[in-house]
Order: structure tokens, then sequence, then C-alpha cells
């Protein structure tokens, strides 16, 4: 069983270092430490200037480990991120260079910037944790995650992300513009290099390990898990507008659903933990297809999740 105090701990220390950086943020961090929890990758998508870089370092500095910055630009090759096989003439052989994809944290800054083929180099690694390179396996380090931020689609020099990557996505959020107080607080504060060089490890790595691992042992009632379906089907339906949903998304559900709880104070599932991961989590997948507006894929969740019924049944 998952003990819920070192969960409440873990976010606590997390949230409050994070909250140093980003003013009034305190759901989106949280949002974006579940994805961590979970293993999955986060695509942070909102207009320049609010924050969504120093938001995605202040989180790598505060859990640990390794951290690459990569800015995606048109002019951006494969292999700038994967490495490459050079010959080195001192031992007359090919060796291997490592891109900065091998890193514990990935910040893939403004990556619909990149052509498409670019983009498609994070494929594998997304889901596979590894890298191919001339016929070659290597694994990342762990734990890994991407986290990517987008402009949006009317920005000028963007390529739509491939389906298949938006998909490999764990969760999308955005963080908006900052409260009158908040921003005049940060307009008074340090200068963002600054508060950024302050930021330290809050968490140890048997934490992290213990936190990406025991949060399966959540439990969720059988009526809970048909309230998921329920969710998951009414994207799949032949009238839908929009893109169904993946049985990748459906995982991502559950697993976010789990994490949800265990940062309530609950070992156990309800209905409302479902209800409020299920837009961070599925939107950004109905809304991939080509044809789908945005404004679409938001009316649509918005209909099924009310639409579905809730089950009374709340606890495992």
């Amino acid at each position: 069983m998952a003990d819920i105090g070192r969960y409440q701990k873990y976010k606590e220390a997390v949230v409050d270092s994070c909250s140093r950086v980003i003013v009034g943020k305190e759901e989106q961090i949280t949002l974006l430490l579940t994805c961590f929890v979970c293993g999955g990758h986060v695509l942070l998508e909102d207009t320049p200037g609010t924050g969504k870089t120093m938001l995605l370092r202040a989180f790598a500095a505060t859990t640990g480990g390794g951290f690459r910055r990569i800015q995606f630009t048109p002019d951006l090759l494969p292999s700038d991120l994967t490495g490459i096989n050079f010959y080195n003439p001192k031992s007359g052989e090919f060796e291997f260079r490592p891109g900065p994809l091998f890193a514990n944290a990935i910040l893939a800054d403004e990556i619909n910037r990149a052509t498409p083929r670019t983009q498609s180099a994070l494929l594998e690694v997304m889901e596979e944790h590894q890298v191919t390179v001339d016929g070659t396996t290597y694994p990342v380090p762990e734990p890994f995650m991407v986290m990517a931020t987008q402009n949006p689609l009317e920005s000028y020099g963007t390529f739509p992300l491939p389906d298949a990557q938006v998909d490999r996505f764990f969760m999308r959020l955005s963080l908006g513009y900052m409260k009158r107080e908040e921003e005049a607080k940060v307009l008074r504060g340090k200068p963002a290099a600054e508060l950024l060089s302050q930021v330290t490890p809050a968490v140890t790595e048997e934490e992290t390990a213990y936190v990406r691992s025991a949060y399966r042992d959540v439990r969720m009632s059988d009526d809970c898990m048909n309230y998921l379906l329920d969710i998951v089907e009414a994207t799949r339906e032949k009238t839908s507008p929009v893109t169904a949903v993946s049985v990748r998304g459906a995982k991502a559900l559950y697993a976010a659903s789990q994490v949800t709880a265990l940062f309530a104070g609950r070992d156990y599932c309800i209905p409302e933990d479902i209800k409020y991961a299920a837009p961070y989590v599925l939107l950004h997948r109905i809304a991939a297809g080509a044809d789908a507006r945005e404004e679409t894929a938001e009316k649509f969740m918005t209909n099924i999740l009310s639409g579905v019924t809730v089950p009374l049944e709340t606890k495992a």
C-alpha cells in the first residue's frame, strides 16, 4: 500500500521549491509533478513570455538529475538530438557521441518550430526510453522526462506535431497570465536567472524512485473503472468530430487518477479524481486531428464529462 504521507511530503517539497520561481501556479506545478510521478511527458502550450521555460527549468532543478535544454529551430537535424558516430583517428574506430537527449530532464523549447523530420526523432525515446543510431540502441538515463513548450499554431514559423507524437505526451498544460498582484510581485522581485540559480534539489533519488512506483497500489473500484472507460469510449463514437482516445491515453488517465488521489490524501480513487484529470490528459489527444479545432475539442470534452453518468460508489 502506498504511503500517503510520503506523497504529501514529496508534493509539498516540489511545489514549494518551484513556487519561489513561478508565482501563483501551484496547480500547474502539481499537474506537472503528476506527469513526472507517472513517468510521462508534458507539453506546455501558451503564448511566449508566460514563464513556460522558467517553470520547467525550476522543476528540473528541484527534482535533481541531469538537465538539457534544446532550442528547436527549423534547421535542427535529428542527429543534433540523438547523437552521431564519429571516426576517432587515434583509435582507428568509430565512436558514439551522445546527443542532448541523454539526460534525465529534457527541455524541448518551442518544439513545434522544428520540422516534422526532427520532431519524429523524439518518437522512440519518448515511448521506449532509448535511442537508435546506425542500428545500435542506447538507453537513456532514468528517470527520463521530456518537457516541451509549444507556441500556438497561429504563431509564425510553426509546424504541427504529428498525432503519434502528441499522443506520447501524458498531459498538456497551460500557464495563462498571472493575477495582477502576482505580476506586481514578479516585477518587484529578483531577476529570473538569479531565482533559478538559487533552486536546489528538494527531493532525493530514493524518494523519487518510491513515488514513481508505489502509486500503482492505489485502488480503483469497478464503478470508477467503468466511469473512466465510459469517458474514453465516448470519444470513440462514430459521430465524434474529433480524434478518439487511444489505449495509451486511457492508461494515462488511469495513472493520473491514481496520483491525483494520493495527492488528495487517499489511497483509493473516486470519480472526481478521474473527472479532474480527464481534460489535462485527454484534450490534446482528441484535438490532435488535422480537422479538429481546439474549440470543438474543448466543447466535446465538456459535453462528455457532463453527459457521462457519475457513479455513486466512490470507494474501492
